[in-house]
């Protein structure tokens, strides 16, 4: 498997997963993909707020956003698209969750590159078996259940 990643840190600070944690979580959550290129922006409240607003009407910082790549049919690249993950609210929603700021990074990523992939959470069939997915995932990589009903 061939997985290029383009990530970039808005800011640094504690706790950020460094980028071999993000290729490992990336890696496991591409699932029939043998190569892909994404990019994965880590941002700050206000941007994270901005993007929301802009793109989902939602005018709030919220965890991670998906922008896949939509590409003409006729082009066969590896081009996934690209994740927003913002800091701050990751690491508050682990403290309130008591989840190891580390397996909700990882939660975070597998969560963004499935909604890469198409797999979404709006329709309850939906949710069961992208959750179903996540836990899988989570569990291959020596995490606990993130939805806490283990």
């Amino acid at each position: 498997m061939t997985v290029e990643l383009d990530v970039d840190y808005q800011q640094s600070s504690v706790g950020l997963p460094d980028e071999k944690m993000l290729q490992q979580w990336t890696e496991v959550a591409l699932l029939q993909q043998s190569d892909a290129q994404l990019g994965i922006r880590i941002v700050d409240e206000a941007e994270s707020q901005m993007l929301n607003r802009d793109y989902r009407g939602k005018d709030r910082p919220t965890n991670v956003l998906s922008f896949p790549m939509e590409l003409p049919e006729e082009l066969e690249l590896p081009l996934l698209g690209d994740l927003v993950i913002c800091a701050p609210v990751v690491a508050r929603e682990a403290e309130e969750q008591a989840k190891s700021l580390q397996a909700h990074w990882a939660h975070m990523v597998i969560h963004g590159v499935l909604h890469l992939q198409g797999y979404d959470h709006i329709v309850a069939d939906e949710a069961q078996e992208m959750e179903a997915l996540e836990i899988r995932l989570l569990q291959q990589l020596g995490f606990s259940n993130p939805y806490g009903n283990d």
